[in-house]
C-alpha cells in the first residue's frame, strides 16, 4: 500500500524502513506534521500514518477522505487526537499501536521521579561547574512511601510492581478493572480521592477522555498531602497547567516530573532552541526548580521503537487485504460514545 508518513524524524524513517523490508509497502516520509496545510501532501495515497500530535479533526478528515486516504495508521496507543465518529462516518478506518514496549514507558518513569526526589539534574549541573556542594539536594527515601498509581493498564501495572516489590511502596491504585495480579501483591484499589489524598508520590497512566480531562486540577491539588509528588508520562491534558504552577508556588505541590504536556504540539519533538517560546505556563513551570520536563521520549528506545514500526506496518496490510482490523479503533470507539449518550 502507498502511505504517506507524517511527523517522521530520523528515527521514525530508520525504523520504518528497516521493518518494511518485511512488507513492501510504499512509504512516503513527511516531516511536517499533518493538518489542513499540510494535507496536500497525502492527497491520492489510500493511507496516512501519523504521530500523537497530528490533529486529525473532522475537516481534516474530511479532506483526506475527498481525496481517497481511507486509513489513518497511528504510529501510537493512544488515540484522543483523532475525530473517531468523523472517521466513521466518512468510511475511514483507524488503526493504533496498543502496547509496544511498556517496559520503556514504566521504567522511564520510575526514572524520572528518582531523578526529581534525589535532585539529580540539578546536581549534575553543579559538577559541571565544579560544584560539589550538598546543599539543597536533600531527596527522601521511597522505600515506605505512599505512592497512587492512575491506571494500570500494561504500564501502569508495571509501575505499581516496580514501586511496590523493588522499592518497597505502599501503592494504592485506580482503574476501571482491578488487576487481580496486582491485588495478589498487596496493592489496594482505592477511588481516585482517596489515592490523592492519601499519596506522597502521584503516578498517571490513564488514557485521555472526556472523565479524565485535568484529573488533576485545582480541586485535587488541594485535597492533596502537602509536598506531594507527581509524575506524568502518559497525557498532557490529564494536567491542569495552569492550577499545577499556582500549586508549586504554595508549596502544596512539592515537585513535578512530566515528559507530556498540554500544548505539546507546537513544542515537543522540534529543537527550538533558538525561538522565543509563547507559552507563558510551560515557560513558568521551567522556572521551578522542583521541575522537571522532557520532551516525550518516555516511549524512545530502540525495542519500542521497532516494535511499533512492525505493529504499524501490519496493522496497514491487514487492511490492504480486507477483513477485521485487529487493531481497529473506529467502530469499537463508536459504540462505546453511542451508549455513554444512551443510543444503544
Amino acid at each position: 500500500m502507498r502511505v504517506a508518513v507524517f511527523s517522521t524524524k530520523p528515527y521514525d524513517r530508520q525504523y520504518l524502513s528497516e521493518a518494511n523490508a518485511a512488507f513492501g509497502h510504499d512509504l512516503v516520509f513527511f516531516e511536517p506534521k499533518l493538518d489542513l496545510s499540510t494535507a496536500p501532501l497525502a492527497d491520492g495515497f489510500p493511507a496516512v500514518c501519523v504521530f500523537v500530535n497530528d490533529k486529525l479533526d473532522r475537516p481534516l478528515l474530511t479532506h483526506l477522505a475527498s481525496t481517497g486516504t481511507r486509513l489513518v495508521a497511528l504510529r501510537c496507543a493512544g488515540f484522543n487526537n483523532v475525530d473517531l465518529p468523523a472517521a466513521a462516518e466518512l468510511g475511514i478506518d483507524v488503526v493504533r499501536v496498543p502496547a509496544y514496549s511498556p517496559h520503556a514507558v514504566a521504567e522511564f518513569t520510575v526514572a524520572l521521579l528518582l531523578a526529581l526526589d534525589r535532585r539529580i539534574p540539578r546536581a549534575w549541573a553543579r559538577v559541571r561547574d565544579n560544584n560539589f556542594a550538598l546543599d539543597g539536594l536533600i531527596g527522601n527515601d521511597l522505600f515506605g512511601k505512599t505512592v497512587g498509581v492512575i491506571g494500570t493498564g500494561r504500564i501502569g501495572a508495571l509501575v505499581a510492581r516496580c514501586l511496590k516489590l523493588g522499592f518497597g511502596c505502599r501503592v494504592l491504585a485506580h482503574d476501571q478493572w482491578e488487576d487481580p495480579a496486582l491485588v495478589e501483591i498487596g496493592i489496594e484499589y482505592r477511588p481516585p480521592g482517596e489515592i490523592v489524598a492519601a499519596a506522597d508520590i502521584l503516578t498517571l497512566h490513564c488514557p485521555l477522555t472526556p472523565e479524565t480531562h485535568h484529573l488533576v486540577n485545582a480541586e485535587a491539588i488541594a485535597r492533596a498531602r502537602p509536598g506531594f509528588l507527581l509524575v506524568n508520562t502518559s497525557r498532557g491534558a490529564l494536567i491542569d497547567a495552569e492550577a499545577l504552577v499556582e500549586g508549586l508556588k504554595s508549596g502544596q505541590v512539592g515537585g513535578v516530573a512530566l515528559d507530556v504536556y498540554e500544548q505539546e504540539a507546537d513544542l515537543f519533538f522540534e529543537d527550538l532552541s533558538s525561538e522565543i517560546i509563547q507559552d507563558d505556563v510551560f515557560q513558568r513551570l521551567l522556572t521551578f526548580p522542583n521541575v522537571l520536563v522532557t520532551g516525550h521520549q518516555a516511549f524512545l528506545t530502540a525495542e519500542a521503537l521497532s516494535a511499533i514500526s512492525v505493529t504499524t506496518l501490519r496493522n496497514i496490510a491487514a487492511a490492504e487485504a480486507g477483513g477485521e482490523l485487529e487493531n481497529g479503533v473506529v467502530a469499537e470507539m463508536v459504540s462505546a460514545v453511542r451508549q455513554r449518550n444512551g443510543h444503544d
